[in-house]
């Protein structure tokens, strides 16, 4: 596909990092528009889009690095290349969550009311990130024939060039629209604070484990045999979303 999207002399602007900052500042904007009918403070807002963002690329970052440690421990420099792909979302997950409940402690705020803002911008940034993984190559399909395959052949493409391949980035992409309606239409019948966002990780939790069936990148890592990674992780996040959801149903916080 498209690697790179702008280069002159030694700029290079990578179609990986545009999407994503493009999938934040959209999520941004959401939020910030849903905090203002929620009569949240924005700047509250804004800080904690901010602390995620750059835990949760740390923590994506570090769960790709430790599933592909053999390259990264011949090829160190390549660790900071994350404008080139690599990112495990549900690292960024793991790492984020506690630097969202920190600061909302610290500063004394609803937490689920203020994570429900947020929920619906993670889906669709979410599904803008993947359009950039489908440009970089990475998170790339198994072959197949169906006639919608989708082959690789930029030399810079991290994907495998002249095969044909399931597009997983456009399959996790527009199901993550998908998702990104069904939160806004559960916003607006919601009945306690924390429904939207343990919502996402439950729809999130199904959606990757099926698409994790269609992969091809094998770099993912395998908890056993025949079980990807992110599918042990999907099978523990749809649990605990099911029990969070119950919990705070019954509290109704």
């Amino acid at each position: 596909m498209f690697p790179v999207l702008i280069k002159i002399g030694p700029l290079v602007i990578h179609t990986y990092g545009f999407m994503i900052a493009t999938a934040f500042l959209l999520g941004l904007w959401l939020a910030l528009r849903q905090a203002a009918q929620e009569g949240l403070q924005k700047d509250k807002i804004t800080d904690i889009g901010f602390y995620a963002l750059f835990s949760g690329i740390i923590g994506a970052r570090v769960i790709f690095i430790a599933t592909n440690w053999p390259h990264f421990s011949e090829h160190p420099i390549d660790m900071i290349k994350i404008w080139e792909g690599g990112l495990v979302f549900y690292g960024g997950v793991i790492f984020a969550l506690p630097a969202v409940l920190w600061y909302a402690k610290k500063q004394g705020l609803r937490l689920w009311q203020t994570i429900d803002v947020w929920a619906p911008s993670i889906a669709i940034g979410h599904a803008i990130g993947r359009l950039g993984c489908f440009c970089a190559g990475c998170c790339y399909g198994k072959p197949t024939d169906l006639p919608w395959a989708v082959t690789f052949s930029n030399p810079e493409s991290l994907a495998i060039l002249g095969v044909p391949l399931h597009p997983t980035q456009l399959y996790e992409s527009g199901a993550e629209l998908m998702n990104f309606a069904i939160l806004l239409f559960i916003r607006k019948k919601k009945t306690f604070h924390g429904q939207v966002f343990w919502m996402y990780v439950l729809n999130y939790a199904i959606i990757r484990a099926l698409i994790e069936l269609f992969r091809g990148d094998i770099e993912r890592g395998f908890v056993m045999p025949g079980i990807s990674t992110s599918q042990g992780i999907s099978i523990v996040m749809f649990i605990t979303a099911v029990a969070f959801l119950y919990r705070l149903k019954r509290n109704k916080v």
